[in-house]
């Protein structure tokens, strides 16, 4: 019974009459009633799910948008990346939260949460409880910004391609990055989407670096599916199909997000959230306010 009620919830987040963070509202509420853990291959499917869902919305871009978006946030994500890593691992070292969890915190932040932590993790040798402590902050914070962004992009009155570039820039995981942006406007979707994968891009160098730096062996994996997002682009703008196909696909990978953030919010491991203590908590959070503060501040002004 409570197996059909949970995939009658998925199958209803993907219907057009439900938002990307009601989605993930749907399945936090799902997680904290009935507190059931996620088997290996649905956390597996999870993640397969976003990729093809961020494949399926580069059906609907324009190529020679997302190279002007692209080029420009890999400028911008790369002394983002700087920052964050520089200004986490001081932030850490002052409030006294362990070295490697203060260091997957703060790559978390710089990059794509739970993506950079789970390929950096391995490289520096972290444990089941660093992972999960880390995990846990980054959780809680990515899953509040897709509901706040957009009430301050708002309020605010940011235009689509500067609310887009503030959630790449500021938001953690591509998840509620994509939730945040595709419910602000095709705009931000564009923006937003391409300067996030851009970002993401860092996780092969950091990971690189972080190698070399803690001498590690550990396998790294390259994010294969940007490159599937760019030739979707590419399909869709010099080989268009008849009869809007691209703009089904496109469509279609609009609904598997939200049953993406529905997985992922219906995963929230509620023992893994009790372990986040109050100082990497706030090592996360200060950290977050001040890249989410800063970037804010330098597209309103123009100077990004």
């Amino acid at each position: 019974m409570l197996s059909f009620f949970f995939w009658a919830l998925f199958l209803s987040v993907l219907t057009p009459w439900v938002s990307a963070p009601f989605a993930l509202f749907l399945g936090i509420c799902f997680a904290l009633i009935f507190n059931r853990r996620h088997s290996a291959s649905l956390k597996s499917a999870t993640k397969i799910l976003l990729q093809a869902s961020v494949v399926g919305l580069g059906f609907g871009m324009n190529l020679g948008r997302l190279i002007e978006a692209g080029v420009s946030g890999f400028v911008y994500t790369a002394g983002g990346l700087v920052f964050a890593m520089a200004a986490g691992l001081f932030l850490g070292r002052r409030l006294g939260v362990p070295g490697k969890t203060a260091y997957l915190i703060s790559s978390g932040t710089a990059i794509c949460g739970g993506s950079a932590i789970a390929a950096v993790g391995p490289i520096i040798g972290a444990d089941s409880e660093e992972m999960s402590v880390s995990l846990g902050t980054v959780f809680i914070l990515n899953s509040a910004a897709l509901f706040i962004f957009p009430l301050v992009g708002a309020a605010l009155n940011l235009t689509q391609e500067q609310f887009g570039l503030w959630a790449a820039l500021a938001i953690h995981d591509t998840s509620s990055v994509v939730g945040a942006v595709s419910k602000y406007g095709a705009g931000a979707l564009a923006v937003g989407t391409t300067v996030k994968l851009a970002r993401a891009l860092w996780i092969v160098p950091m990971s690189l670096a972080t190698a070399a730096f803690y001498r590690s062996k550990a396998v790294i994996v390259w994010p294969w599916f940007i490159l599937f997002f760019v030739i979707a682009a590419v399909l869709n703008t010099y080989f268009p199909l008849p009869g809007g196909v691209y703009a089904g696909i496109a469509l279609t990978g609009k609904a598997g997000l939200k049953g993406t953030l529905f997985l992922i919010g219906s995963g929230m491991s509620l023992s893994a959230v009790k372990k986040v203590g109050p100082r990497p908590f706030l090592h996360s959070l200060i950290l977050w306010a001040v890249v989410s503060l800063i970037s804010l501040a330098l597209i309103m002004g123009g100077s990004i």
